[in-house]
């Protein structure tokens, strides 16, 4: 296998691995809520938003010594170990107690901050400059499948369902613990690319990668890691991408866990409320998965960047939000069990809200793609401290808005939305021209990033 074959095998088991993974929790996530509303256990007093606000606020404060811990451990041993711990958090609901729930939400957030430097280290390794484009979309493409073919299940098997029984939550979450370690096995199929370098040469890709097996090679390669973390956070480049990363972690929270539940508590859905959660999930991945199939596979034909990606991904969630608006009731995020009967500014349409799934996960696309295109061309050398920083910022701005989503009507959601994404627009733009000027003064082709 050739050296080139090789690096696109690691990306594809790559994106297969936490299609797996994601499969699993991105699905608890969407009905993580909707199956607490419907626990017969008394006993359990969880939430499911304030679970997840405790798991991206860990993975934020987690992200400033992930690069440290990717240094020691190495890329493919860290996301072994952080797939397991998203397989506990996902077994806690088969027989869900509130303690249980919440320490798992603190460990799950801790390993999610492991995971994504090292997908980020692995991602840049196996890329250069010509092929970030393609490997980003071929790497999203398969994660994002893992929206379609778990809540396809949920779609089916909660059809005509107004509760969940204990039958039936036990059944969902015992698979997707199973699927969470499959993906976590497959991990150990990505092969360990050789240093090219030559002699003396160094940067901190190979550093984090680094062979040697001495505990103070190991501390010296975490503490660089670190200090590089910190220098790349005060740089113009970052400070600018922060405010679109940003908002990547407030439509995340958005359409991952708050749209299923404003779905799922509409009443005049009627019986078909609870499958809709499924269906809407499979939309917001049909909408992933051709983004980043166009955005990233065709990348090469892309001879404008990438901010005609991110100008339509704004667009696209714009008109989402504004149907939004319209068609579901301000009270849907923070109903109770029963539902809501109340109507926004038209009858609640079926059609429309997946529609508007849809569209979500097409816009959502669009950032993310561009986002790990863009930090993987500019930070080729220094990857794991740049996707970790990249990762807090995103983390941390998900955890205050799964915070507010227990407090705020839906309008108020979708203002903030709305705000920051028309300034982080505005700022990914003006990085990429910098980073245009920059490949055209190298006399490299640009077309082909």
């Amino acid at each position: 296998m050739s050296p080139e074959s090789k690096k696109l095998f690691n990306i594809i088991i790559l994106g297969v691995s936490f299609m797996f993974i994601f499969t699993a929790f991105q699905t608890c996530g969407n009905i993580a809520q909707t199956v607490i509303t419907n626990l017969n256990n008394t006993d359990f007093h969880g939430s499911g938003y304030t679970s997840m606000s405790i798991i991206y606020g860990v993975f934020s404060a987690s992200n400033l010594i992930s690069p440290s811990v990717v240094a020691i451990v190495g890329p493919q041993l860290s996301m072994v170990v952080s797939g397991v711990f998203y397989s506990l958090y996902i077994a806690v609901f088969i027989q869900p107690a509130t303690w249980a729930f919440y320490t798992a939400s603190v460990f799950i957030g801790i390993a999610a901050a492991v995971l994504w430097t090292a997908q980020g280290n692995c991602l840049t390794v196996n890329s250069n400059e010509n092929t970030i484009g393609r490997n980003s979309g071929v790497f999203w493409a398969l994660l994002q499948s893992s929206l379609f073919f778990g809540n396809l299940y949920i779609y089916f098997a909660w059809q005509g369902k107004t509760r969940i029984s204990e039958s039936d939550r036990r059944t969902v979450f015992i698979a997707l613990t199973v699927i969470s370690l499959v993906g976590t096995v497959l991990f150990f199929l990505i092969r360990k690319q050789e240093d090219t370098k030559t002699p003396g040469e160094e940067d901190s890709t190979n550093e984090i990668l680094g062979d040697s097996s001495s505990a103070k090679a190991k501390m010296m390669r975490a503490v660089a890691a670190f200090k590089k973390s910190i220098k790349l956070s005060f740089t113009k480049e970052i400070l600018l991408l922060s405010v679109t990363t940003a908002y990547t972690g407030l439509e995340l929270t958005f359409f991952s866990g708050v749209y299923g539940t404003c779905i799922g508590a509409v009443n005049r859905f009627g019986n078909e409320e609870k499958s809709l959660i499924g269906l809407s999930g499979i939309f917001i991945g049909v909408g992933e998965i051709l983004g980043g199939g166009m955005f990233g596979l065709l990348s090469k034909n892309n001879r404008f960047g990438r901010n005609p990606v991110v100008m339509l991904g704004i667009v696209v969630h714009f008109i989402a939000f504004y149907l939004i608006f319209f068609n579901m009731p301000n009270d849907a995020p923070v109903a109770p069990m029963e539902g809501t009967d109340r109507i926004a500014y038209m009858i609640p349409s079926k059609e429309v809200a997946i529609l508007c799934s849809f569209l979500l996960g097409l816009g959502d696309s669009c950032f993310n793609t561009q986002l790990l295109s863009i930090l993987g061309f500019l930070y080729s050398e220094d990857s794991a401290p740049a996707f970790a920083i990249f990762k807090f910022v995103q983390s941390i701005c998900a955890a205050v808005a799964y915070f507010y989503s227990n407090y705020f009507l839906l309008q108020w959601q979708l203002l903030i939305m709305v705000v920051v994404g028309f300034f982080g627009t505005i700022t990914f733009f003006a990085v990429e021209w910098e980073a245009a000027a920059a490949l055209a003064a190298r006399s490299s082709d640009y077309s082909s990033i």
